[in-house]
């Protein structure tokens, strides 16, 4: 059986990923002045633009290597969720309604099947989003792709004196968390080998999960956008993250000089607690890889938590709170981050 399972032994390695962005970042310094010029908010979810009175945002993600799950499965109708949803969680985090969407395909060879399926579910996560697909691309590329890729661009809008920055942000703010629906579409390298390394298929059942691994890791990414919004309309919001790829570390990315402690933490998923006994993972590793449970975080003054909760939904609740100093602890579990 395997012991010590990393995500950089999966074959992603994390910290290098970041300094490669960071090599690619370092030569994009051209910016556009006057009308459309860029609203700095480094390391943010998304891009904003000065567009007047208000502020248009830009992001682009893709679904990764969830799509060789539903291809062993046959099964693509939940995908373009999942592509919807990486673009869309990132939107919101900043006050912004996504409006436009734009998808991109590039396949080996063309499939009608496959296609079909998932339009299917860019369809339903646009709906869900309350967004317009407003064109996309499919290549064929038989001599660059094996299989298919799924990737999409997001155009969202705010109001420019309700753009929601982090800054506001200060000690003793409560951190509210969502919950997710399960892995969504981050770490599926990991998973993958995980399963993969301990001789068990896709469409295998083990105990602990009510349903095939294939099944459990194809679950569809949460979409947060109605739930959100009609949250910032009510109330008060100093900051949200996406708790995608880096887990908990997206919390470090919010101000600078403000980190957060987790005393309550949610109940992560059983596919979690799984993966993480098949593949004798660390509890560090897990948190700083998947969700584990908290899809998407608020910041919000520590005055107005409880109603806050109570008005969020089902399986809200306040899991930590602000503090001075630039890291996430989870004191019950000893970990610490302190870079994202």
């Amino acid at each position: 059986m395997p012991t010590g399972m990393t995500y950089a032994k999966a074959g992603v390695d994390i910290d290098k990923k970041s300094s490669s962005i960071a090599a690619l970042v370092e030569q994009l310094k051209f910016r556009r002045s006057g009308f459309g010029k860029p609203i700095d908010l480094p390391g943010h979810f998304t891009g904003l633009i000065d567009f007047g009175d208000i502020a248009l945002t830009l992001c682009t993600d893709g679904v990764g290597t969830k799509l060789l799950v539903a291809d062993a499965l046959r099964k693509w109708d939940t995908v373009g969720i999942d592509c919807i949803a990486m673009n869309v969680n990132d939107t919101i985090c900043v006050g912004a309604e996504p409006i436009a969407f734009v998808d991109y395909i590039a396949i080996d060879k063309p499939n009608e099947s496959l296609t079909a399926q998932v339009g299917q579910g860019l369809e339903k996560g646009a709906e869900m989003s309350n967004m317009t697909i407003v064109g996309g691309e499919i290549a064929v590329l038989p001599e660059l792709v094996v299989g298919f890729d799924l990737a999409g661009t997001c155009l969202g809008a705010v109001e420019k004196n309700k753009i929601i920055t982090g800054e506001r942000i200060k000690a003793g703010d409560a951190l509210v968390g969502l919950p997710s629906s399960g892995i969504h579409s981050n770490g599926l390298t990991l998973a993958r080998k995980i399963f993969e390394n301990n001789g068990i298929k896709y469409r295998d059942k083990v105990k602990g999960l009510p349903r095939s691994v294939g099944l459990e890791l194809l679950e569809p990414t949460t979409i947060y956008v109605r739930q959100v919004l009609k949250l910032l309309r009510k109330h008060d919001v100093h900051g949200m993250a996406n708790i995608t790829g880096g887990g908990l570390r997206n919390l470090i990315r919010l101000k600078k000089g403000i980190g957060f402690e987790i005393d309550n933490p949610m109940k992560p998923q059983p596919v979690f607690k799984v993966m993480q006994e098949l593949g004798d993972i660390s509890d560090k590793e897990m948190y700083q890889i998947f969700n584990m449970g908290m899809g998407f975080a608020m910041v919000v003054p520590g005055r107005i938590a409880d109603d806050f909760v109570k008005e969020a939904g089902k399986g809200a609740r306040i899991v930590g709170r602000a503090v001075s100093k630039e890291r996430i602890t989870v004191p019950s579990m000893h970990l610490t981050y302190s870079k994202y």
